[in-house]
């Protein structure tokens, strides 16, 4: 049986992640590893895990400790892993570089329209609004009928 070691293969076999595959990145500390599937490719983050929720697989890539996702994605497929567990490769504009920040999500663009076009337009010009007096009526009383 293969043990968990740096860049070991292995299958998820509880949680929610169960049924998947991921990459070892650290060696056992306490019981616990350090995995990464990486997420564009396997919907694993980066974490730890506890050995016991892992099943080693006969494939090892060869890895430093705390590699990045880019540098795991690059190895698999190089080494022809990805082709043998039926994973498809991401798009590079989806797997980003080291960078040694966290990926942010791309800002929004707001349309912004120049302030001059927004005083001229008559349609964004604001007048006050007129006061409306509601005449309260008392409803009439019906009278019974005998």
């Amino acid at each position: 049986m293969a043990t968990l070691t740096i860049g070991r293969i292995a299958m998820k076999i509880a949680g929610r992640e169960a049924g998947r595959y991921c990459v070892v990145l650290s060696n056992p500390k306490d019981n616990f590893v350090q995995v990464t599937g990486p997420k564009v490719l396997t919907g694993i983050k980066r974490r730890r895990c506890n050995v016991e929720h892992l099943e080693p697989t006969e494939h090892q890539i060869k890895l430093s400790e705390g590699a990045t996702d880019k540098i795991v994605i690059d190895t698999l497929d190089k080494e022809g892993i990805l082709k043998k567990l039926g994973l498809k490769k991401p798009s590079p504009e989806i797997v980003k570089g080291p960078t040694g920040k966290k990926d942010k999500k791309p800002e929004k663009t707001k349309k912004e329209t120049p302030k001059e076009e927004k005083k001229e337009s008559p349609k964004t010009e604001k007048k006050p609004a007129k006061k409306v007096e509601k005449k309260v009526t008392k409803p009439e009383k019906k009278s019974a009928k005998k």
